[in-house]
């Protein structure tokens, strides 16, 4: 499956980051998947012990008046369709609902239906809860759903989640609160899809009176435990509590969202009160934050690995391209670029992301992978052999962030240091997200870094981004031997035997790097004094978290 990036895109991530990632009876075999699914409770940092993962921070005590949350960049729209970007998610994840839901525990459970069935290995029955309100007044049926999956569909709209749909060839009512999904071939990631933004029900009348304006004026017609409230545009957002809500009622009355595009900016506004939180908090503020007595900065699974992408001109013969990972201090990277908070890694995929496998499975998709520790002996050998000492390569940089900047500072100092000449160009913030978008903006440009979360806790959102003309298949690479562990992977329902085939996967694309792997990156959160109870994980994107925010004891 391709789709739009999961990445680090621009000086609003399109701001920074963007998303460019059997079930059987009542959810039988998705009860199993929730069992096993998600990162342990508590795992630390294997390099240095400097932070700790965890599901979420303390339950709150009691409700809460209001709250205030930090953005780094003012969503374009909120329209679902096109929700692929951290900060019209983070809002968006507690206005509008999907048919499942991602947990904090990044498992997945019914959400909009109550049940999702698989009675042929190509048909989908999801079956919807009765009584839902939509924030228009108007009650959700299957027309809702049936429209809602088919704006996505629709090629007219440009939806980002497209992609999850290429293998749906039909969304039917097939009762006044049942659709049914068909599908071309077995498809294991588009059930999974389902507890993202690609699942999201909204009311078919309140999206049509919208018309074009949806999603950037009036309301947003879904269901969540908020409904949009005012939006002043190039400040906040603010969102009301649903008291219509068909679930557990939101702890705050309101949350404002507060565009902070300035790092410094945002940090100071944390550490003053000035707002009472914020995910995606600028490494450089790790440590101020820290030490600081007005709140507590948490981590949490992010399902996020940094990444050197693109690969072209002398990186496209491997022996390059192995030199360069080989020469990579990405323990130093860690510690400079990410303050501390991830850890050094030669696997494109996190460790979370192979929750369902098998404890055998899970070793063989990691064992013999390269050592994170630096070899230059062995890298001045490969580019000697290469034939490619001297040449000559350009490695983009921003002022993004320092994850960016000091990522292709890495990159230059370890070619470097094995006899390449590794050039800087400085990409101004709002024009980086073309390098994802825009082949004529790479012209020039050899390799980028790249930071790619997953929407979804199976390894293969990320490991397909290498078949045969998928979205970030920026070096246009093609063998079809990949292509066809892809279809395998895509077509097997049985979790253990889909990460089997996963893992070999894994070790294709390592073997090639097919991207350069330099470290995993967890998700952070800073919450102040006065509140508590926001998950810690990237299941935030999708999950209603801000009705779970309240006061502390």
């Amino acid at each position: 499956m391709t789709h739009p990036p999961r990445l680090r895109t621009g000086g609003r991530r399109s701001g920074r980051y963007g998303r460019f990632t059997a079930v059987t009876g009542a959810l039988s075999a998705l009860a199993v998947l929730a069992a096993c699914a998600g990162p342990p409770d508590g795992a630390s940092d294997p390099s240095d012990g400097s932070f700790a993962l965890s599901s979420g921070t303390p339950r709150a005590a009691g409700p809460i008046d209001s709250f205030s949350w930090a953005v780094y960049a003012e969503p374009p729209t909120l329209d679902y369709t096109v929700a692929f970007d951290y900060p019209q998610n983070t809002i968006l994840s507690n206005v509008c609902e999907s048919l499942m839901r991602w947990t904090p525990g990044l498992t997945v459970e019914p959400g909009l239906a109550r049940k999702a069935s698989n009675p042929d290995p190509t048909t989908w029955v999801y079956d919807l809860r009765a009584g839902v309100r939509f924030h228009d007044g108007r009650t959700m049926t299957a027309d809702d759903v049936v429209h809602s999956l088919g704006r996505q569909r629709n090629p007219d709209n440009a939806a980002a989640w497209a992609q999850v749909f290429q293998n749906v060839t039909a969304v039917t009512k097939t009762g006044p609160l049942q659709v049914t999904v068909k599908l071309k071939k077995p498809d294991s990631q588009f059930p999974q899809y389902m507890a993202t933004a690609a699942g999201v029900v909204a009311s078919k009348a309140g999206v049509e009176k919208a018309g074009r304006d949806y999603g950037t004026t009036g309301g947003l017609a879904c269901s969540g435990p908020f409904e949009l409230g005012a939006w002043h545009k190039g400040q906040s957002i603010e969102l009301d509590r649903f008291d219509g809500y068909w679930g557990t009622r939101a702890k705050a009355g309101q949350v404002e969202f507060r565009f902070l595009t300035d790092p410094s900016a945002r940090t100071n506004a944390l550490l003053s009160g000035e707002v009472d939180g914020g995910y995606l908090i600028p490494t450089e503020s790790y440590a101020r934050l820290k030490r600081s007595v007005t709140g507590t900065l948490h981590f949490g699974e992010g399902l996020s690995t940094v990444n050197i992408t693109n690969l072209k001109g002398p990186l496209g013969d491997v022996r390059v391209r192995r030199a360069l990972s080989l020469a990579l201090d990405r323990s130093g990277f860690v510690k400079a670029g990410l303050g501390g908070g991830g850890s050094a890694t030669t696997s494109l995929t996190t460790r979370a992301a192979w929750a369902r496998a098998a404890d055998t499975t899970r070793k063989a998709a990691f064992d013999g992978l390269p050592s994170t520790e630096p070899d230059l002996d062995r890298a001045k050998a490969l580019i000697e052999e290469a034939g490619a000492k001297g040449a000559t390569l350009t490695v983009a940089t921003s002022s993004i962030g320092q994850d960016v900047s000091l990522l292709a500072t890495a990159v230059q100092a370890a070619g470097t240091q094995i006899g390449l000449d590794i050039r800087l160009r400085s990409i101004a913030p709002n024009a980086f997200t073309a390098l994802f978008t825009d082949p004529g903006a790479r012209e020039g440009i050899d390799m980028f870094p790249l930071t790619y979360y997953q929407s979804i806790t199976d390894p293969l959102d990320l490991l397909a981004n290498f078949r045969t003309g998928a979205y970030l298949n920026f070096a246009g690479y093609s063998d079809p031997r990949y292509d066809e562990l892809v279809e395998r992977a895509t077509a097997a329902d049985d979790p253990e035997r889909r990460t089997e085939i996963e893992a070999k996967l894994q070790h294709h694309a390592a073997d090639r790097l097919l991207w350069i792997p330099v470290a995993e990156w967890p998700t952070s959160v800073f919450l102040n004094r006065r509140i508590t109870g926001a998950p810690t994980t990237i299941a935030y994107l999708y999950y209603p978290w801000a009705a779970d925010v309240g006061a502390t004891p």
